[in-house]
């Protein structure tokens, strides 16, 4: 095939559909989608920053974790709207290098953001009476910086050498500019980048995998030393919100980057792209919030605020 990496100046993201009546509807969908996830995670963060009693390190990680998913939801949500209502489904070169490299960024940051959240159930199950000096705020706030600052560098590592691969097409089979259509539309991917790719995913998804393992060893481990049922029940439950949202993340997307290649088919994995990149964003705040006294409270103190002014 012809080697169109110089002259390549924009892709076509072909989505899911050529059908003008499924491309509405998706859109409807993913507008319905992008507003929950708008809405929600701005209630969470105002809530968070306005409510003295949700002052504390597990609720700091959380506002963290929503302003990832709206922020993340934002690269993607409103090109895919367009994409669907447009007869236009290109997207340009440097467009498509910024939105990738903002999602990974995004991403990873997520990923050691959930790590360290799980260290800080650890510390609160662990050590209960000195939980607030052990997670202070200027602790979090390091943990937190350095989540980000992880997620970046290796988003900008990847990010560099994946736009520096020699394309021998211009068709993302995808709705979004994703690593895995990138990589198949590359003419040749070299050992070098192969290398660079596994030692990324590695470094971002498996160790903070295997951080969150052993936390939640140890977790069990405090767990069972509590005399009482209802204790260990109450311990339990301050993880189970956490436990929810990393299995649903971390599942997607190890199917997603960690399978055989004989099992790889990007018709399949669109949909598992769109729950991560769409879905996610919005189901974070109804994990952390419907099985959350504290913030149900603050919500209904909220809401009555709003009512009597």
């Amino acid at each position: 095939m012809e080697k169109l990496n110089h002259t390549v100046t924009e892709f076509i993201l072909a989505g899911f559909t050529t059908d003008p009546v499924m491309q509405l509807f998706l859109f409807v969908v993913f507008l319905l989608m992008y507003c929950i996830t708008v809405i929600g995670n701005i209630i969470l963060i105002v809530l968070i920053c306005t409510d003295s009693r949700l002052y504390t390190a597990m609720y700091f990680f959380i506002g963290n974790l929503s302003f990832l998913d709206l922020w993340y939801s934002t690269v993607y949500t409103p090109k895919i709207m367009l994409t669907c209502i447009s007869e236009d489904k290109s997207i340009s070169f440097v467009g498509c290098l910024a939105q990738f490299f903002f999602s990974a960024g995004l991403a990873y940051s997520e990923c050691y953001l959930l790590a360290t959240m799980a260290y800080d159930r650890y510390m609160a199950i662990s050590k209960p009476l000195l939980y607030t000096q052990a997670m202070s705020p200027k602790l979090s706030s390091y943990l937190v910086a350095a989540s980000y600052t992880g997620g970046f560098i290796s988003s900008t590592i990847i990010t560099s050498e994946t736009f520096t691969l020699t394309f021998c097409g211009d068709v993302i089979d995808d709705f979004f500019c994703d690593l895995p259509p990138l990589v198949k539309l590359a003419c040749d991917v070299k050992d070098s980048y192969q290398a660079v790719l596994y030692f990324i995913l590695a470094s971002n998804v498996i160790s903070p995998t295997v951080f969150i393992l052993a936390s939640y060893l140890f977790i069990i481990a405090a767990i069972l030393r509590i005399s009482s049922t209802q204790g260990r029940l109450k311990a339990f439950s301050t993880c189970g919100s956490h436990l929810t949202a990393v299995t649903l993340y971390y599942g997607s997307i190890l199917f997603i980057y960690f399978r055989p290649s004989t099992s790889y088919t990007l018709e399949r994995d669109k949909f598992v792209s769109v729950f991560c990149t769409v879905a996610m964003p919005m189901v974070n705040p109804m994990i952390y919030s419907l099985r959350n006294r504290d913030v149900k409270d603050a919500f209904k103190k909220m809401r009555n605020k709003i009512r009597i002014s």
